[in-house]
């Protein structure tokens, strides 16, 4: 089986580390980078190129959502899950519009991720 390779893009560091951790424990799964907002997103998936990126939607510099639109117009074959607070909040569904495949609330991410990345079509 394939390593899905994934970018983690969050502006707090702490949230970041302990996605790392946990994704780390899963086999199939290789941590290539992190990005603390969307413009260091686009250039680490240029350099990186990862299989998944996790995006946290709100951002300074560039937000989740336009960096999303960016990316899946420049990197057909990456794939983007959001990531978000609320499941009812617009900004969700501005994500999804903008190319994202699927969103994790970051409060149940770990109970819904192999569901998620099962649906990017890279397992």
């Amino acid at each position: 089986m394939n390593t899905i390779k994934i970018l983690l893009v969050d502006d707090q560091p702490l949230f970041r580390e302990g996605l790392r951790t946990l994704l780390s424990l899963h086999a199939d799964f290789e941590v290539v980078g992190e990005a603390g907002n969307g413009e260091e997103a686009l250039r680490l998936v240029r350099q990186l190129h990862p299989s998944v990126v996790l995006m946290d939607l709100q951002m300074p510099v560039l937000d989740g959502v336009t960096a999303t639109r960016r990316l899946c117009e420049e990197q057909a074959d990456c794939r983007v899950i959001v990531l978000t607070t609320f499941d009812d909040d617009e900004i969700v569904f501005d994500g999804l519009r903008a190319g994202a495949v699927g969103y994790l609330l970051k409060g149940r991410l770990f109970r819904n991720a192999e569901r998620s990345y099962s649906r990017c079509g890279t397992r």
